[in-house]
């Protein structure tokens, strides 16, 4: 273990197909180990997928498979930070399916985590040192639900 924090996603006995999907969308992903539980527990028989030790874009966790106690919410996301449109698409396509698409970047996928598909360029629009400018991108990012790079700056430049 090279990270000192590692975050636990806790799951209902989908831990290693959710941790298999999230590392075929990212570079710098992959299953490190999966961890085979060696006694029956409350949500997992012996020998069922106990954990599952993943990288995510070159950052590890660990999916739990702890039973259907605890369900994920919105007040934890991932960020996914993205270079262009088509990456937005590509990652909002993925991880909504079977979800729910909510507002400003905002979806929850097949399992409920929540994820914020952000453009760079979002963040570079709402910090536009032109007040103005910043003010038209974070109201056009407010009624979008998946960002829309070219709305967002059709509205910065005034012409939306």
């Amino acid at each position: 273990m090279k990270d000192k924090i590692t975050p636990c996603l806790w799951f209902d006995g989908q831990a290693e197909e959710a941790a298999t999907f999230y590392v075929s969308l990212l570079p710098d992903s992959r299953i490190e180990r999966v961890l085979r539980s060696p006694v029956d527990t409350e949500s997992v028989p012996a020998g069922g997928v106990l954990t599952v030790d993943f990288t995510l874009a070159g950052k590890r966790y660990v999916g739990l498979n702890a039973g259907p106690h605890h369900k994920f919410n919105e007040a934890v996301s991932f960020q996914i930070h993205c270079d262009d449109q088509k990456e937005v698409d590509r990652l909002w396509a993925a991880l909504s399916e079977g979800g729910e698409e909510i507002a400003c970047s905002w979806l929850k996928d097949r399992w409920g985590l929540c994820w914020q598909i952000v453009p760079k360029r979002l963040l570079e629009l709402i910090t536009d040192p032109d007040p103005v400018r910043a003010k038209r991108a974070m109201e056009a990012m407010m009624t979008m639900v998946k960002i829309d790079i070219a709305a967002l700056e059709q509205a910065v430049n005034g012409s939306a």
